[in-house]
């Protein structure tokens, strides 16, 4: 953490403790969550020259006084272990171009044996949706799942309707509606 970082870290650590104020009340005056105003104090995230303005005239301070080291309190360094942080929407579009890359290859392999499978395409985005599925669970908590569910329920149902294309199966897409609302409404049940 930088040397500024830690300064306006322990002024705020400071002027919260002199107020007697949480982090909570804190976040409360200020519109932010008592994480975020958690991360301030590490030091592990800095806010901009308005949010510094707010934090001044909360606790009737300067914003020169936030940044700048105080005598009577030495700036804390929280010495954190370097975790590594991988950007996992790169790793989701990695894992899903890398479902239709081989759905490609299978296609142009079967096309050069003599096969035409003009489906293989359409059956790749379930797959891929599915692939998105298990990573956005892993990543980020299952936010946005009932979308993709809703989307590969679609996907699937488009491909199956496709594949039996000849006999104009359009019934099939009826089971669109229950199956949509049964995945929103699983998503709406919560324990008590």
């Amino acid at each position: 953490m930088d040397e500024r970082k830690a300064t306006i870290a322990s002024n705020l650590i400071r002027l919260r403790l002199a107020a007697g104020m949480t982090q909570a009340e804190v976040g409360e005056k200020l519109n932010y969550s008592d994480k975020t105003i958690s991360k301030w104090e590490r030091g592990e995230v800095t806010t901009d020259v308005f949010v510094l303005m707010e934090i001044a005239a909360l606790f009737d301070v300067s914003v020169d006084y936030l940044l700048m080291p105080h005598a009577e309190i030495e700036p804390i360094v929280y010495n954190k272990p370097k975790e590594p942080h991988y950007n996992t929407r790169a790793i989701t579009a990695i894992a899903v171009l890398g479902v239709w890359t081989l759905a490609l290859l299978v296609f142009l392999v079967l096309w050069w044996a003599g096969y035409v499978m003009w489906l293989l395409p359409v059956f790749a985005v379930p797959v891929s949706l599915i692939v998105l599925l298990v990573l956005q669970s892993v990543f980020h908590k299952g936010h946005g799942n009932r979308y993709i569910i809703a989307a590969i329920a679609v996907s699937l149902v488009t491909a199956l309707y496709l594949t039996f294309l000849r006999n104009n199966p359009w019934q099939i897409f009826l089971l669109l509606l229950p199956i949509c609302a049964i995945v929103f409404l699983a998503f709406r049940i919560k324990k008590r």
